[in-house]
C-alpha cells in the first residue's frame, strides 16, 4: 500500500463507496472467456471466420456507446450483439441475439472471481459500524445478478448503478444518490476503485472523497488530476490500514478519559 496523501487517512471513515467491476474482482479475465464463447458460437452457427466476427463485434460496440454516450445501455452487450448480427446482415435476430447475450453472460460469471480478501474486507467494516455501498456503471439486473454470484448481497448496505442514477461515473448523480441513500454521519466518505478517471477523479471532484485505487495487472496507477489518494494491490492491506485506524481512535478514546 501507498499512501500518496496520508493526511487523507487520519481516521475511520463514515462510510466506503466501492465500484465493482475490476476492482472487486478481476474483469480481463471473465471478459474474455466470455467473448470467446460468444464468438465461438456465432462462427459456428453462421459459418463466418473469426476475424469477421470480431470486425462486426467492435463496430457493434462502437456504434451503441458513440449513440449512447455516458449511460448505463451504453454497456449492453444485448444491444452490441444486436447490432453485430445487423452488421454481419442477418438483421436484429431477436432470438438469436437472446442466447448469445445469455452465452456471454453465463460465462463471464463462471470466469469471474472475487480477490482476495473483499469478503474478510466487507465483515471488518460490518464490525466497525462503517456503512457501505456500491456505485457501478452499467445496467441494473447484470450488475444484481454478480452480487448474488459473488455471494456479496448481504455484505454492503446498498447499491447505485449507473442505470439508476441516469449517468455512468464520473458524473456527479451516481455518487450523490449514494450517500443520499447512506446518510453517513460525518463527511469523510472513502471511494475504492480501479479506473483513474470514472472512481478516482469522479469521486474526489464530485463528493471530496478520499480515493483508494486497486492496483493489478491491466490498471495503471492515476497520475496529475486522476492521482489517487492511496493505491494497494492487496484488500489485506486495507484491512490492516482500517485496524491502524481503529487502535489509534481507541487510543484518543482512553486518552481523552485519563
Amino acid at each position: 500500500m501507498k499512501l500518496i496523501n496520508p493526511q487523507r487517512f487520519e481516521r475511520l471513515p463514515d462510510a466506503i463507496l466501492f465500484d465493482t467491476d475490476n476492482t472487486l474482482y478481476h474483469y480481463d479475465p471473465a471478459h474474455e472467456a466470455a467473448i470467446a464463447a460468444v464468438r465461438e458460437k456465432v462462427t459456428r452457427t453462421f459459418s463466418i471466420g473469426a476475424d469477421e466476427f470480431d470486425r462486426a463485434f467492435a463496430e457493434a460496440r462502437h456504434q451503441v456507446k458513440s449513440r449512447l454516450k455516458h449511460t448505463a445501455s451504453s454497456h449492453s452487450r444485448l444491444l452490441y450483439l444486436q447490432r453485430m448480427l445487423e452488421i454481419i446482415g442477418l438483421g436484429s435476430q431477436v432470438m438469436l441475439a437472446l442466447d448469445f447475450e445469455q452465452t456471454y453472460w453465463r460465462t463471464f460469471l463462471s470466469n469471474a472471481t472475487l480477490f482476495d480478501g473483499v469478503k474478510d474486507l466487507l465483515d471488518d467494516l460490518r464490525l466497525l459500524g462503517i456503512p457501505t455501498a456500491i456505485v457501478t456503471d452499467l445496467t441494473a439486473q447484470i450488475q444484481f445478478r454478480k452480487i448474488v454470484y459473488f455471494g456479496l448481497d448481504h455484505y454492503f448496505d446498498y447499491i447505485v448503478t449507473s442505470e439508476e442514477a441516469g449517468f455512468d461515473k464520473p458524473h456527479a448523480a451516481p455518487f450523490q444518490i449514494a450517500l443520499e441513500k447512506m446518510r453517513p454521519s460525518g463527511n469523510c466518505i472513502w471511494m475504492v476503485g480501479d479506473n483513474p478517471v470514472n472512481d478516482i477523479q469522479g469521486a474526489r471532484d464530485q463528493i471530496g472523497a478520499s480515493t483508494l485505487q486497486k492496483l493489478h495487472h491491466g490498471v495503471q496507477l492515476g497520475v496529475g488530476d486522476t492521482a489517487p489518494d492511496c493505491s494497494f494491490r492487496e484488500f489485506s492491506e486495507l484491512r490492516q490500514l482500517l485496524r491502524h485506524l481503529d487502535a489509534n481512535r481507541d487510543t484518543k478514546d482512553a486518552l481523552i478519559c485519563m
